[in-house]
């Protein structure tokens, strides 16, 4: 009677094998792709092509677009913003050192690089299929919506800015920096008194 209903015991067993074992092989490339972002970002960049091609040449979903946009610039501002919020901690100066005596105190994303880009990736994917469902293609006017993200990514990244500037932090680096004779007595008589 089980075999009619289709009620296999060994089903669900089986379904959980298959989930641990794809999680365990998607874990394992997510960890492989770890030390190299310039490859990551590339095949991200080619997402989010297919991704904006696959809307011009429907003429539609443009309010998914606009939805994806707003998680985006969440997104940034999170990668852009310490770890230690300046404002939250109730510092009132620099959070950075300034001087040579000064503690170091080196610049922590609240969102890393990589759970940026996985979410950026993650982001895209799912927008991607969401352009197969025509629930989701709600009839908007598209250039009031592109005005109006434009017009909140400059306040919020203008926001960021000036919080950069008041707690004197850069959130970007181009490397470990190597000093030697002359630029190291050079770079520290700048912090000097």
């Amino acid at each position: 009677m089980e075999g009619a209903l289709g009620g296999d015991p060994g089903e669900p067993t089986n379904l959980a094998k298959w989930k641990s074992d794809f999680s365990r092989s998607f874990q394992f490339y997510l960890d492989r792709s770890t030390p190299h972002p310039v490859s990551r970002w590339l095949g991200t960049l080619g997402i989010v092509a297919i991704y904006f091609l696959r809307v011009y040449l429907i003429q539609g979903f443009y309010i998914v677009t606009y939805g994806l946009g707003i998680y985006l610039l969440n997104l940034l501002i999170g990668f852009l913003s310490p770890i230690v919020d300046p404002v939250i901690e109730g510092m009132e100066g620099a959070s950075l050192p300034t001087r040579v005596s000064d503690e170091f105190k080196p610049f922590i994303r609240r969102l890393p690089e990589f759970k940026f880009w996985y979410a950026v990736t993650k982001a895209f994917c799912i927008a991607f299929v969401m352009t197969f469902f025509s629930v989701f293609d709600v009839p908007v006017f598209w250039p009031i919506l592109l005005c109006y993200w434009i017009v909140l990514f400059f306040l919020t990244m203008k926001r960021q800015i000036m919080h950069m500037i008041k707690y004197k932090y850069i959130p970007f680096t181009t490397g470990k920096q190597k000093y030697t004779g002359k630029k190291a007595t050079t770079s520290t008589s700048l912090f000097q008194d």
